[in-house]
């Protein structure tokens, strides 16, 4: 009487075999030798191509090795500075057994792009460890600053997807729930990969009783809700839904133990309320939780649709409904225009992250939304963004409206700015106006910014959705679910534009070829609709056409 049913916790096609274990990763690895050696204060910097995740392997006399210490950068000034180099490593000698004999000393997988090592040359190469994500999207114009940004974005991005999404390779390696929500809208349009999205999600709930906000930030709890819906929409998951779908109703009661009597999510003893790296004021409610929140009644609601749990759906958005028109009185500001981060307060500060959430989850109305959008959106009078995370939110909700010059310029400017200092992968943080070695500090740590992280890869799924114009979309039509797309890209922006992106997570595609003149468009395994010129034509699976400007 006391049997329960086992229900499978995960799966993974990469072990598929009685003899693996599951806590030894099958990573995919490439030997790589560094591309320049430089002699240098006493000893030789070396540098790779590009930034990875490597073993390093030094061969050298087994004593030279036995009083070694390394210094892997991500920057040649972080590798030349012992003394604030974020990671040194003293290598781990195998081989060599007697004095004077040659021995190979490994370091742990770190991020490398810079290694410098005290006195003469030796023998190095980087053990390049890495998951082999097949290749499902492509992208060139004829912009090649906006070339070289998709390169280093999905660089960037391929080096913070493995097991989980991470945030970034040096610092922490760790999966934050803020960045895993952007990292999935990234997949969604590069490598198409559903079981990341499962393994990330799965790992940053755990399991009950929840006691803390995941990451122990407020924000990032809610981002979960949000991307186990984003999950679903991407990849049709409906048994990964109903199996995760009592993590979200045990998560949104422990979300119900931190409201005040409106309705707010208000900060507990050790709570953080993060939003972004900004000045903004977080006296008492913060704006920027309750536009989440709202969000999330919603996305909860259409999860317990989607599920047939009809009482907790109309629960959710009865929540959802009440909430919204609590923010409306309490922090819009009809004389200035805005929603204002705090009540509480009374400085009435307004700034650029709680209106851009405001316009991403539906709480200004027409009239709002353009008020936002001139007086602080469009504004050089609000503090501008300083960071790669809140510039997608930022170029996010300027594409929803139509703003698509400004998206491109921005995209070009920002994050060609990084190119423009040497990046090779992208910044956790770029402030044009902050040069020299001072561009690296971050948390009060010379080198303590990372300059490979996920949440800057970004462009992608900017130029897929925006100007390519691909929105992937799943229909329901009598019980059953099926996948289309709408393709509507923005030729008029570009002198060539050739792409090909994955529709969906079942292997499916679209392909678009643009020379100036003549645009050829086709659809491999789905059907959808191609706009373009003020026409609508129908793509159907294996169909291409061709049409004249």
């Amino acid at each position: 009487d006391d049997y329960v049913r086992p229900v499978p916790a995960a799966g993974s096609p990469l072990f598929v075999k009685a003899d693996q274990d599951p806590a030894v990763w099958p990573y995919a690895e490439k030997r790589l030798a560094p591309v320049r050696a430089e002699a240098v204060e006493g000893g030789t910097l070396y540098e790779w191509a590009d930034e990875l995740t490597a073993v390093l392997e030094i061969e050298a006399d087994r004593d030279r090795l036995s009083s070694m210490t390394v210094y892997p950068g991500e920057s040649r000034d972080e590798a030349l500075d012992p003394e604030h180099c974020y990671l040194r490593w003293r290598p781990e000698i195998t081989g060599g057994e007697q004095s004077g004999q040659t021995a190979t000393g490994r370091t742990p997988r770190c991020a490398v792009r810079y290694l410098y090592i005290p006195g003469p040359p030796v023998r190095v190469e980087a053990l390049y460890q890495y998951v082999d994500f097949p290749v499902k999207a492509s992208f060139s114009c004829d912009d090649p600053v906006l070339n070289r940004i998709w390169e280093v974005a999905e660089h960037t991005f391929r080096l913070c997807s493995g097991i989980f999404f991470i945030d970034g390779i040096k610092r922490d390696q760790w999966i934050w729930s803020g960045d895993a929500y952007q990292s999935q809208f990234v997949n969604r349009y590069l490598l198409a990969d559903p079981d990341i999205e499962r393994r990330t999600l799965r790992a940053l709930r755990g399991s009950d009783p929840m006691e803390t906000h995941i990451n122990t930030i407020a924000d990032y709890t809610l981002f979960w809700v949000l991307s186990v819906r984003e999950h679903c929409r991407s990849a049709g998951d409906r048994d990964f839904l109903a199996s995760i779908y009592p993590s979200v109703r045990s998560l949104l009661d422990f979300v119900c133990t931190r409201l005040d009597g409106n309705g707010f999510l208000t900060a507990m003893d050790r709570d953080w309320i993060y939003i972004d790296w900004a000045d903004l004021d977080k006296e008492g409610p913060v704006a920027g939780e309750q536009l989440l929140l709202s969000a999330v009644w919603q996305a909860a609601a259409e999860i317990a649709g989607l599920l047939g749990d009809r009482e907790a759906e109309q629960a959710y958005r009865e929540r959802e409904q009440l909430l919204r028109g609590r923010i409306r009185e309490y922090y819009w500001s009809e004389e200035l225009g805005a929603f204002i981060d705090s009540y509480v307060s009374g400085r009435n500060k307004v700034t650029r992250q709680t209106n851009i959430l405001a316009l991403l989850t539906g709480n200004a109305d027409t009239t709002q939304t353009e008020r936002i959008l001139q007086g602080v959106l469009l504004s050089e009078a609000v503090p501008p963004i300083r960071t790669p995370y809140f510039q997608f939110y930022a170029l996010d909700a300027l594409g929803r409206q139509g703003y698509y010059k400004e998206v491109l310029a921005t995209i070009r400017s920002y994050w060609g700015g990084m190119l423009e200092r040497g990046a090779v992968t992208f910044w956790e943080e770029f402030d044009p106006s902050v040069t020299g070695t001072a561009q690296y500090d971050m948390y009060g740590d010379r080198f303590g910014k990372s300059l490979c992280h996920a949440w800057a890869a970004s462009p992608i799924y900017l130029l897929a959705r925006y100007f390519a114009g691909l929105v992937p979309v799943r229909e329901s039509s009598g019980g059953e679910e099926r996948l289309s797309f709408v393709l509507e890209p923005q030729l008029s922006l570009f002198g060539r534009l050739e792409c090909t992106l994955p529709v969906g997570m079942e292997g499916a595609g679209v392909y678009l070829h643009w020379d100036g003149s003549e645009l050829r468009a086709g659809a491999t395994g789905v059907s959808g609709v191609l706009r373009v010129s003020g026409r609508e034509i129908r793509l159907e699976d294996g169909q291409e056409c061709t049409i004249s400007a």
